[in-house]
């Protein structure tokens, strides 16, 4: 039996959820989010929750009931208060600008990267040092803030490069004399 996939997940005012079949819609303030669910996974929406139930006994079954009911939690979430990652800059005139559907970035190199914003994220600068990553899907905010982190990752002895808020970076000793 799913520990998580037991649990119903509860309908918050203003997101509606379908189902048609396997293909699962929930429609927010934020925006609307598709699933097409595991032919060993039934859903229903029943009482302002939505209820995931296994197929069948397989294994398989069971890991897909767990699966559908977090990935249909984050849908619901994201739609409703969406999610958000935040990206510090750390490095002398290491620098970032957001400018329409581009992210501008100075980051040490002799050229600019400039990356491109994907569709349904929203991206600020509220300082040229941070880098706020917005969107109603967690996979995709949570990927492209990985993509721009991996344009410079922070280096462990003076701590320069993009990194995580909410990410320390463990500094190593220098060789001691």
């Amino acid at each position: 039996m799913s520990r998580v996939g037991k649990y119903p997940v509860a309908i918050p005012q203003g997101v509606t959820v379908t189902v048609a079949g396997n293909l699962l819609t929930v429609k927010g303030k934020l925006g609307e989010l598709k699933l097409v669910a595991s032919n060993d996974v039934k859903t229903e929406v029943r009482d302002g929750k939505v209820v995931v139930a296994a197929g069948s006994s397989s294994h398989q079954a069971r890991r897909q009931w767990g699966t559908t009911r977090a990935l249909l939690n984050n849908m619901v979430r994201g739609v409703s208060q969406g999610y958000k990652k935040v990206l510090d800059i750390n490095g002398v005139g290491f620098k970032a600008q957001a400018q329409g559907k581009k992210l501008n970035l100075n980051l040490g190199f002799s050229h600019d990267v400039v990356v491109a914003i994907p569709d349904g994220l929203e991206v600020k600068t509220p300082t040229p040092t941070q880098i706020e990553i917005a969107g109603a899907d967690r996979q995709r905010v949570g990927q492209f803030a990985a993509e721009v982190r991996a344009m410079k990752k922070p280096e462990p002895y003076k701590g320069k490069g993009i990194k995580y808020s909410t990410e320390t970076i463990l500094r190593k000793e220098g060789k001691k004399k």
